[in-house]
């Protein structure tokens, strides 16, 4: 099916407002996952005026109760009569065609006006009851936007007895029974039977475009109830697996864009640069993740050739004169920074840009890739083959680098000591917070309860089906939701633990799964070990860690928790922010339900967790201010203190999950004086492993043979190679000895010898000496094959060859002088 952008958009049968779109990933899905259309026409609002009060008059659509049921027919008659003025050629279209549907408010004003025109004066109830009994027979279906402005209380039960009954029945035996007759429960039930009124069908046919569209008119509707719903549908399968995981944060989630959407953000102007940059982006998204794509477009669409067309008007080739290729590389070397003072003064103020080196480096692979794919494709890429602005001296890192390394190992010394004072924080914030649960817990409705030394007043109503809150007042009348505290506080403290002792990034610990604690036998002594199986998240590799008793007392609690009632762990779907994909249904254990919806824990969540344990902690650093940790801080000082605790660094590495061990030295914040001495415990260690012998005293014998060896190398044609402490293997034939190192100075001895063994062959020959004469051949050969290395050796130092294409260091270097042709 085709969907339209005009399709998508429309929402004026279904009361969508538009404005709302304006979210950058609900546009994609809409065009991924659209919505159904509002009929116009279908069997049931075709029937006749006697076949529709003929049908409600028969179950499932007549009540049990006489006098409801006399209500109900005397305003379906009602209605139909007043339909029956409007134009139309069924119910739904006369329905549309009246002004009742754009009325949700008046609509009975307006039949009971046409009422007394004709001798008649309906009942509101009676009006009401007919309408019900006409949407529930799917004679005519109102709008979202008309059933969302009205009390829904009776249509979802009549929906649900009159429709779907089976649909309701299983979504019921899916849902736990607290969270479906729960109020947020109550709410999204009334948000199905909406969206069957309106597009007609059961609960199977709701789709997610539906959802989507419904959770995009946020004027309208609430958003907790739709997120409700489509957690239950997608949970019982019934969308595609490619389907978002949740409408929680929708707007700020966004999906992937191709390479042409992420340049067109830019509005570049010049259309070839924009399809070459298109189509280099193209080349490369298939070796790249998307985060490094969305990063690439960003330099070469908006830092390099929209900058270039903002201080260059009319600029349309990549091949740059010099004074703008100095110019931009002087503009990407500083940023104008703007800061707010005290007194609210806005100052401006330029500082070197930190970022530009990375920013040139990726710039001139662009240009270095075109040169090199010119080569293979010259039809494709030959005429983007220019000069190169950037040369390697402007990309050069080494010194920021440098600083980098200094600055994070200086993070990292600064918060080690701090760490046993952030876990005991973590630990009493856990503990305080669920002593105040359990106390809330206890009281009665509306009572006022003292826990840690604080006063609460339990709140009076709830809407849960078991009876209880967990949401008190102080006595200042603050609410606070302790439950939710607890939560948060739980997972502080998982966070903290987990990352201190695994050292895995966050993206790692939240991938983390049921799936991931895994156990070992030792093939030995049969032992079982328990090991924790970290998915690759910046690598490809994955790694196990071996659980320590802290950590499995912590994975322990965190499996226990998101447990559900059946003991398993619920399947829930992650957003991944630099893939901008969802992962498949999982058993993930940074989970946790929000409103009845079960879903992943978000990054920035944890993130909001940990500062909080943090201010609560009161540490500061040298300058006074708050000591801020970062997830990342945690894997630093995972590895500073693993080494110097006797860690060998190959051992981190594999642990740490990096390619090579210069980047776990490179987390290593190592002390200078620690440094000092394991270097000199290391040289202690070695020499106690050698053999004693090796360090005595060389002696003026030894040392005379050690200089002879080299003395005695020298030879009338070079220098001999042969290792010290050897003989000569060749009975000293050195024209014939691979080992023999002749310089080019030699060459004229050579031709000499090879004119003597020449000669000494001939008269071997003259007089029959075979053997000597197929001896002398050999060292001929010999001599000729140095004599032609020399020669070739000097030919190719003396000497260009130009095989026909221009060399890198051409095409990136150097600019061209030669007058262009006439006519050019």
């Amino acid at each position: 099916m085709t969907t339209t952008a005009e399709q998508v958009t429309s929402g004026a049968a279904s009361g969508l407002a538009t404005r709302s779109l304006a979210g950058s990933q609900t546009p994609a899905l809409l065009a991924k996952f659209p919505h159904r259309n509002v009929a116009s026409a279908w069997p049931e609002t075709e029937y006749s005026y006697e076949q529709i009060l003929g049908r409600l008059q028969k179950p499932p659509f007549r009540l049990e109760k006489k006098t409801s049921q006399q209500a109900r027919m005397q305003g379906a008659r009602w209605i139909m009569k007043w339909l029956s003025t409007f134009p139309g050629e069924n119910w739904q279209q006369r329905w549309q065609a009246c002004p009742g549907a754009a009325d949700p408010k008046g609509w009975t004003a307006h039949i009971r006006e046409w009422g007394r025109s004709v001798g008649g004066l309906p009942t509101h109830s009676a009006m009401t009851a007919g309408l019900l009994g006409l949407v529930c027979a799917d004679v005519i279906r109102p709008d979202l936007a008309w059933l969302a402005s009205r009390n829904s209380r009776y249509l979802r039960l009549a929906i649900e007895a009159t429709r779907d009954p089976e649909g309701f029945a299983r979504l019921r035996a899916s849902v736990p029974a607290d969270l479906y007759e729960s109020h947020d429960g109550s709410r999204a039930l009334s948000v199905l039977a909406q969206l069957m009124v309106t597009y007609g069908g059961g609960i199977r046919d709701i789709r997610v475009g539906d959802l989507l569209a419904l959770r995009a008119d946020s004027s309208r509707h609430r958003s907790r109830p739709i997120q409700l719903v489509y957690g239950w549908l997608r949970n019982m399968g019934q969308f595609p697996p490619d389907a978002p995981g949740t409408l929680f944060h929708l707007q700020s989630r966004a999906l992937q864009s191709t390479p042409a959407q992420l340049v067109d953000r830019y509005h570049l102007q010049c259309q070839p640069v924009r399809d070459l940059i298109v189509d280099y982006l193209t080349e490369r998204q298939a070796g790249l993740d998307w985060n490094s794509l969305e990063r690439l477009s960003t330099v070469l669409g908006k830092n390099f050739w929209a900058d270039l067309e903002c201080h260059h008007p009319g600029i349309s080739s990549i091949d740059l004169p010099p004074d703008v290729r100095t110019e931009y590389k002087a503009r990407m070397a500083t940023k104008v920074v703007r800061r707010r003072q005290p007194d609210g003064t806005l100052i401006e103020f330029t500082e070197p840009r930190a970022s530009a080196p990375a920013v040139l480096q990726i710039i001139r692979s662009f240009y270095l890739d075109l040169a090199q794919w010119a080569l293979d494709e010259p039809e494709r890429w030959g005429r983007w083959a220019v000069p190169c602005p950037i040369s390697t001296t402007d990309t050069n890192v080494t010194k920021l680098e440098r600083q980098q390394k200094s600055r994070a190992d200086q993070r990292t010394r600064e918060r080690l000591p701090y760490l046993p004072v952030l876990v005991s924080t973590a630990e009493r914030r856990l503990k305080e917070a669920r002593e105040r649960l359990d106390a809330v817990r206890a009281a009665p409705l509306g009572s006022t309860f003292t826990v840690l030394g604080e006063t609460y007043v339990k709140a009076r109503l709830t809407s849960r089906p078991d009876g209880q809150t967990e949401t008190a007042y102080e006595v200042g009348g603050k609410r606070k939701l302790l439950g939710s505290k607890e939560k948060r506080a739980f997972w502080a403290w998982v966070t903290i633990e987990i990352l201190r002792h695994t050292g895995i990034r966050i993206e790692e610990l939240q991938e983390l799964s049921h799936h991931s604690i895994i156990r070992y036998t030792l093939p030995t002594t049969g032992e079982i070990v328990p090991l924790l199986q970290i998915a690759p998240s910046k690598t490809d590799q994955e790694r196990l860690l071996l659980i320590s008793p802290e950590l499995a007392d912590v994975l322990s609690a965190v499996v226990s928790r998101v447990r559900g009632p059946d003991g398993t762990v619920p399947l829930v779907r992650r957003y991944d922010d630099h893939e901008r994909v969802w992962s498949p249904p999982m058993p993930l254990l940074c989970q946790w339900s929000v409103s009845g919806e079960t879903r992943a824990i978000a990054k920035n969540t944890i993130v909001r967790g940990l500062d909080k344990v943090i201010e609560d902690s009161g540490l500061r650093g040298k300058d006074g201010k708050p000591l801020r940790y970062q997830p990342h801080d945690f894997r630093r000082i995972f590895i500073t203190d693993a080494i110097l605790n006797g860690l060998p660094p190959h051992i981190a590495q594999v642990i740490a999950g990096h390619e090579n061990i210069g980047t776990t030295m490179g987390y290593n914040a190592i002390y200078p004086g620690v440094a000092i001495e394991a270097h000199r415990a290391f040289i202690a260690r070695r020499r106690a492993m050698r053999p004693p012998e090796e360090y005595r005293a060389v002696t003026s014998e030894e040392w005379d043979e050690f200089l002879g060896h080299f003395e005695r190398r020298k030879l009338a044609l070079g220098e001999c190679g042969r290792a010290y402490g050897t003989d000569c293997a060749h009975e000293h034939a050195c024209v014939r000895c691979p080992v023999l190192i002749v310089g080019p100075n030699e060459r004229p001895r050579l031709v000499e010898i090879r004119q003597n063994l020449a000669d000494r062959i001939a008269e071997a020959e003259r007089e029959g000496w075979l053997g000597e004469a197929e001896g002398l051949s050999v060292s001929l050969a010999a001599a000729e094959e140095k004599i032609s290395q020399l020669d070739g050796r000097q030919d190719r130092r003396s000497s260009q060859v130009f095989l026909g294409v221009p060399s890198f260091d051409q095409i990136t270097s150097r600019t061209s002088t030669a007058p262009k042709p006439a006519g050019d």
